[in-house]
């Protein structure tokens, strides 16, 4: 800074001398972080909405859809079809799982596993949840109802309202069976895949539908043991919560046999050899895992219940891998 003096001697105000350049680029800065900022914030935004349709869960149920589809059209079946119903069935799953998120926002607080979630975390307010999820199920039927058909389209509508009226609102909060009658919706894409494809349902889709539906116990309870303390704390009486590790132990096992031997009763419905190899030594892993987890229980030894539950994903991939390799060949 310069104090120029007058002939009179006086001084004057001050006169600044600003260098054009860093002026500029100070200017450009605070835009530039400005706009990284706001970039972060939709990013954040953006995460959170997606957060909130548990894409995890969607990916899984869209494995059981599109080999279901192949299976119906005896080969691939039409690319703009199958299109349509990852479509829909991804904002279906989404929409399900956002209402979940609305409806169950008191316990999700309570729990180690999901305090992280969006309406925990303030991330997004409840109403803009609801709006969302019914938003999502609105478009996802919508979708449904244009390019398929009017079974394909009641099952998805008919699954979105069974996961967050009946499960979600009623059943996970009131009965330990909240998993055996939940499993209708996990299993309800294979139904609908099929129904998109044929217009109808074959003895083959009730056949998976078996082995989807059966499946998610030993994969649930697995589960609900690691997070047994969670749940417990938050008040939902899951299996192993409420009842005796005998019981869960042996409901594990059964329904573990029962996935399998569903597997194998499809079999005889126009499969291959190559998928019955396949489902044969899929379920014996599956079945050995099962039964590791119960004598690690028996024995007093760190239980690892989370081994059944990822290898349980992994056999669930196989197998309708195989089914969507039967339906090419």
């Amino acid at each position: 800074m310069i104090t120029e003096r007058p002939a009179s001697g006086r001084p004057q105000r001050p006169v600044v001398l600003r260098d054009p350049y860093v002026a500029a680029t100070a200017t450009a800065t605070g835009t530039a972080g400005a706009q990284a900022a706001g970039r972060r914030d939709v990013r954040a935004v953006v995460a959170a909405y997606v957060s909130l349709m548990k894409p995890r869960i969607i990916e899984l149920l869209l494995v059981t859809t599109v080999p279901a589809m192949m299976l119906a059209a005896g080969g691939m079946p039409d690319l703009g079809l199958v299109l349509v119903v990852l479509v829909g069935g991804t904002l279906a799953g989404g929409a399900a799982s956002a209402l979940n998120c609305y409806i169950d926002r008191d316990i999700d607080q309570l729990m180690r596993r999901t305090k992280r979630r969006p309406l925990p975390a303030h991330s997004v307010t409840p109403r803009a949840a609801l709006v969302f999820g019914l938003t999502l199920a609105a478009v996802s039927v919508a979708v449904m109802g244009v390019f398929t058909n009017w079974l394909a389209t009641a099952l998805t509508a008919a699954a979105i309202a069974y996961y967050d009226l009946v499960y979600t609102l009623w059943l996970k909060r009131t009965t330990p069976q909240n998993t055996f009658w939940g499993g209708i919706c996990g299993a309800a894409p294979v139904l609908i895949g099929w129904a998109a494809v044929t217009g109808g349902l074959a003895p083959g889709a009730w056949a998976f539908f078996a082995v989807v539906f059966f499946w998610q116990m030993p994969h649930f309870y697995a589960l609900a043991i690691k997070y047994k303390d969670d749940y417990a704390r938050a008040g939902i009486p899951m299996l192993p919560v409420v009842a005796s590790t005998t019981r869960v132990n042996r409901e594990i096992v059964i329904f573990t046999w029962l996935t399998v031997a569903a597997s194998v009763a499809a079999w005889p419905l126009g499969m291959s050899p190559v998928y019955g190899v396949v489902a044969l030594v899929s379920g014996a892993f599956f079945l050995v895992e099962a039964h590791r987890l119960v004598a690690r229980s028996r024995s007093g030894a760190p239980l690892r219940p989370m081994r059944l539950f990822h290898w349980s994903i992994t056999y669930l991939t196989v197998l309708f891998l195989a089914v969507a390799v039967d339906a090419l060949i």
